[in-house]
């Protein structure tokens, strides 16, 4: 179901949404001070690129160990990224889950825009990683 659910989710847009979050990366990656929210980009766009099958988690649970995404540093880049471009991408991923709420099949891809809704939030300090492992953790 995972697979049916990534290629869907890639025909119908998320190939489209990752590329976008790797462009902003990359964007973010031209000037030092972006460096961290082009981190978090790229984390984004991993998990817009397949859904289905992957979770989202604090680093610190992943690496046994804190990092300064972890640490106040990280609450203060997820801070300004919160205020200059979190609520705007959350906000964007809120309208499409709704508009995938309105059919039954698209249900699941409204759940996986809610992820990444709660994702564009603060993604500093969180990392992807696949769905068992995000249980076992």
């Amino acid at each position: 179901m995972r697979l049916i659910g990534n290629v869907l989710w890639l025909i119908f847009g998320g190939l489209w949404m990752a590329l976008g979050w790797f462009l902003a990366g990359a964007i973010c990656f031209i000037t030092i001070i972006g460096i961290p929210w082009g981190r978090a980009c790229f984390v984004i766009g991993q998990l817009a690129l397949l859904p289905f099958g992957n979770d989202v988690v604090d680093r610190r649970v992943v690496t046994q160990q804190a990092d300064i995404g972890t640490g106040v540093p990280g609450v203060i880049g997820n801070l300004l990224w919160f205020v200059f471009a979190g609520w705007w991408l959350a906000l964007g991923h809120l309208c499409s889950a709704l508009l995938c709420f309105i059919t039954i099949i698209g249900i699941p891809f409204g759940l996986q825009h809610l992820k990444l809704a709660g994702l564009a939030l603060a993604p500093i300090g969180k990392t992807v990683v696949p769905l068992d492992r995000a249980t076992t953790s």
